[in-house]
């Protein structure tokens, strides 16, 4: 599977796509939407939006996922934000693809294994899980490249759910759920 992720920002958007078999991750690319300093934030928007409909037409991915917002101290800040992860989403949906948002914390506890991780253990796990011979740059990149490794991590999870079979008695919680023998 071919999962596109983003870390969105109005001065920089991150974008990194993968390959995913299972367990299994390998790049396709990855990088960042730089806007300039001087443009207009209608300018910015723009630009995040014809960069990343580029990228999604020219790799093809099968789904994107998209770190959510989920706190900031300032409100402008996150209405900036907000607004770019608004252009990102409206890129990916006018190109047909399903969209998974995940939390800082969830992306970090996914490649990380600790939702606080320091974004230098974010670019290091991510240069393990993809075999890269440096850490990926700049940091937005290694995020999006992380959103993504964390979005196939929750595919690979759920493919190993398991559904509880009713036998006649529901189990009333997960201590008394036994799956069905085959």
């Amino acid at each position: 599977m071919r999962i596109f992720g983003i870390d969105p920002g109005s001065d920089r958007t991150g974008y990194g796509c993968i390959e995913a078999e299972g367990a299994r991750h390998r790049i396709v690319l990855s990088g960042a939407i730089a806007t300039s300093a001087h443009a207009s934030f209608p300018e910015k928007l723009l630009a995040i939006h014809t960069g990343l409909s580029a990228l999604l037409a020219e790799c093809c991915p099968d789904c994107v996922a998209i770190e959510n917002l989920f706190f900031a101290t300032n409100a402008r800040s996150a209405l900036k934000l907000g607004h770019a992860r608004g252009v990102a989403m409206l890129a990916a949906v006018e190109a047909g693809l399903p969209i998974a948002e995940y939390t800082p914390a969830e992306v970090k506890r996914a490649v990380v294994g600790y939702g606080r991780a320091e974004k230098q253990q974010v670019q290091q796990m991510v240069k393990l899980l993809l075999g890269l011979s440096a850490l990926p740059t700049p940091h937005d990149a290694a995020d999006a490249l992380a959103v993504a490794i964390c979005h196939s991590h929750g595919l690979v999870a759920s493919a190993r759910v398991s559904v509880p079979v009713d036998r006649g008695k529901a189990a009333t919680s997960w201590r008394h759920y036994r799956p069905a023998r085959p």
